[in-house]
């Protein structure tokens, strides 16, 4: 009961009141700076700026500007996605935790499913500092053009400190049963009275809005979303590849 008192005063004061989840998401989003130059330089139709009057008739020894031709040339990089997923941590008491992430509560199958290296009492241990960074890496090629989510097994740190492996699983029926149990939830914290797995052990959970960021082919990261009246727990996880084996 201590370890499960500990996770709801460090976990459920993040969360409530739900209301205040949509209010932080409606927040006014910040204002970006154009990246590419053809934003801040007017061209006309022939690709030179509009406030070059001369032009090769009234001027032949004028040469055309170089830099006239680079801006048209220059393309914007491609900037990061950003989308709003539900994410649920969650394991038996003496287990390790499980990640699981799901565009829809009432789909019960996750696009995402990971049972990380990490044993409950750490993990809340972790979080009583209020700074939680997990990292998932992949270092190779064998699997450096497959999709970033189907690598099936990442080395895993939390806040600097290398913790063995995790891996990404199939959701099986006590999974789903579970996430079925959980579909009027999107916010929170607690026990489970039900099994998963092979015993019919307690299950701690906690569930709430991330934000999914895709940064490129090789990184993907989730960021816990906290009410703007409760920012008291900071928790990301991080899906990195390199290829350089």
């Amino acid at each position: 009961m201590a370890k499960i008192d500990a996770l709801r005063r460090y976990l459920l004061p993040c969360f409530f009141p739900p209301t205040a989840t949509a209010t932080a998401s409606s927040a006014a989003p910040k204002k970006r700076l154009s990246t590419s130059l053809r934003d801040d330089v007017e061209t006309t139709t022939n690709g030179y700026p509009t406030d070059d009057q001369d032009s090769p008739s009234t001027t032949p020894d004028s040469v055309t500007p170089k830099f006239c031709t680079a801006a048209t040339a220059i393309v914007a990089p491609p900037r990061p996605s950003k989308t709003m997923v539900i994410g649920t941590i969650f394991g038996h008491r003496r287990g390790h935790m499980w990640f699981c992430v799901q565009h829809d509560r009432l789909r019960t199958k996750p696009f995402l499913l990971l049972e990380l290296p990490i044993l409950t009492h750490q993990l809340v241990n972790e979080m009583r500092f209020g700074l939680v960074r997990i990292a998932l890496e992949y270092n190779g090629v064998e699997l450096g053009f497959c999709p970033l989510r189907s690598i099936p097994i990442w080395a895993m740190s939390c806040n600097g400190r290398k913790l063995g492996f995790a891996a990404r699983k199939k959701s099986g029926d006590p999974v789903r049963s579970m996430l079925k149990t959980m579909q009027s939830t999107t916010v929170g914290a607690g026990v489970i009275p039900s099994g998963f797995g092979s015993d019919s052990e307690e299950i701690m959970y906690m569930r709430a809005n991330y934000e999914h960021v895709v940064g490129s082919a090789d990184s993907e990261s989730f960021h816990l979303i906290n009410p703007d009246e409760y920012p008291g727990q900071e928790l990301s996880i991080f899906l990195l590849r390199s290829r350089n084996g």
